[in-house]
């Protein structure tokens, strides 16, 4: 396990980034480490306290961020692309939800960013055992930082990161009750989350047709593709599941002229298609959902600058250099649901939140929305008969930015004009959504 470290923003912004000048604004404390979650199994934190003027530290909830991919990094793209005090270039961010709570990037599962294995064996396969090592590192934290014991804590995720989210909630839910993991855990927020991977998958033939990107050939192709997927996953077979997965993709992608998953006004370039040619479905995985995540910017970013920042970055681990076969070892979990978690959550009394992109395609509204209604837990006929609520876009007063409803603990978000990566596109949303799930607004 790495020593454990404490920095300051500021310092390191006028010793490592060649003199780039930044506000002292920006001088906020952080600390960093690793924990050997499971023999050979080394997992990466990295913690931001809140910078707000409003408030202490301690007066604001503690917000753990988990990526998708699996394979994406929360340290990298989470931090520097989405919520993290400070954006690629080393600008400071004007939505950084730093503003609003203490942020807890994890690099999970193990193998992803800064996280690494010593050896091919140690690699997680699904999501109970990312639950299991997240709980390891869960109560190093909390009793390395006591100070956040008692403040509440909430994860926040996004695309794979979500059904991650899901399971490492219900087995911190237990956890709290046995007494073995000491935290406030206050609420769950699944965001554009890989819950229901089928419902995802038989809607973007639909969605893309209702939004004029697919003409009725396409729609047929697109179509008996998913559907493939969908008798895969019937018979259980889920390794075949996320191989057919990326040959609708595949079709997706041939009969729209390339759009973008993550965002379906965007258009993937030329140079992407052609080069996926021929590429097994691991590689076009990485090709299409992980290079995104890990730019040739932001990988220059992370192994230059930060890694010297952090200083306790073994010389044999490259950042996001494992993503392949953090992907390859979950591949068989991939296209399983996880509803029956977020039942068992809202069933336990766990406040739990859905939120979406209203242009995100490769998990579209549309599917959301499915699995949502196809919940057992005793609330969901009440929830389904509300009206939804429209939210002010707070950049823009006046302009619809969002819509929610919310039924006793459980909550859903319809983000307007976002994709896949809502803070990117629509950051001040984003933040005052923070803000409303963890009653601050």
């Amino acid at each position: 396990m790495g020593s454990f470290r404490v920095d300051f923003t500021l310092c390191f912004l006028l010793s490592v980034v060649l003199s780039k000048g930044l506000p002292s604004a920006l001088a906020s404390k952080e600390a960093w480490n690793y924990v050997e979650v499971r023999d050979g199994a080394h997992m990466f934190w990295w913690l931001y306290y809140a910078d707000s003027v409003q408030a202490q530290y301690k007066d604001l909830p503690l917000v753990m961020w988990l990526q998708g991919g699996p394979g994406g990094s929360g340290t990298g793209f989470g931090n520097f692309e989405e919520i993290g005090p400070l954006n690629r270039d080393l600008e400071p961010r004007k939505t950084s939800w730093v503003q609003a709570a203490n942020l807890l990037f994890v690099d999970n599962p193990v193998g992803t960013g800064f996280s690494y294995t010593d050896r091919p064996d140690a690699y997680a396969t699904n999501v109970s055992t990312v639950a299991s090592d997240m709980l390891v590192l869960l109560k190093h934290f909390f009793s390395e930082k006591p100070e956040f014991q008692s403040i509440a804590f909430y994860i926040f995720s996004e695309s794979y990161g979500g059904k991650m989210a899901a399971a490492i909630s219900l087995e911190l839910t237990k956890a709290i009750a046995q007494g073995t993991v000491k935290c406030n855990f206050s609420g769950v927020a699944l965001g554009d989350s890989w819950i229901s991977p089928l419902d995802s998958v038989m809607t973007w033939g639909p969605y893309l047709y209702t939004t004029s990107l697919l003409d009725d050939y396409g729609l047929a192709d697109v179509s008996k593709a998913a559907e493939a997927v969908k008798q895969a996953v019937e018979q259980g077979q889920f390794l075949k599941a996320t191989e057919l997965w990326s040959v609708t993709e595949s079709a997706v992608e041939r009969n729209t002229n390339g759009v973008n998953f993550y965002n379906i006004l965007t258009q993937s370039s030329d140079e992407k298609l052609t080069s996926s040619a021929g590429l097994d479905f691991i590689s076009l995985q990485k090709h299409r959902h992980i290079r995104p995540l890990h730019s040739q910017s932001l990988s220059q970013l992370m192994n230059g600058p930060i890694r010297k920042k952090l200083g306790i970055i073994p010389e044999n681990v490259t950042w996001g250099g494992q993503a392949d076969e953090v992907f390859t070892n979950m591949a068989g979990d991939f296209m399983k649901p996880v509803v029956d978690i977020v039942d068992q959550l809202l069933t336990a009394g766990v406040k739990v939140t859905v939120y979406n992109g209203q242009l995100d395609l490769i998990v579209d509204t549309m599917g959301q929305e499915l699995w949502v209604k196809q919940l057992k837990w005793e609330g969901i006929r009440n929830f389904n008969e509300l009206k939804w609520t429209p939210l002010d876009d707070p950049a823009t007063p006046g302009i619809t930015g969002a819509f929610c409803k919310t039924y006793k603990n459980f909550a859903f978000y319809w983000i307007l004009k976002a994709g896949h990566m809502i803070p990117s596109d629509q950051g001040p949303m984003a933040l005052q959504m923070l803000k409303m799930i963890t009653q601050q607004a």
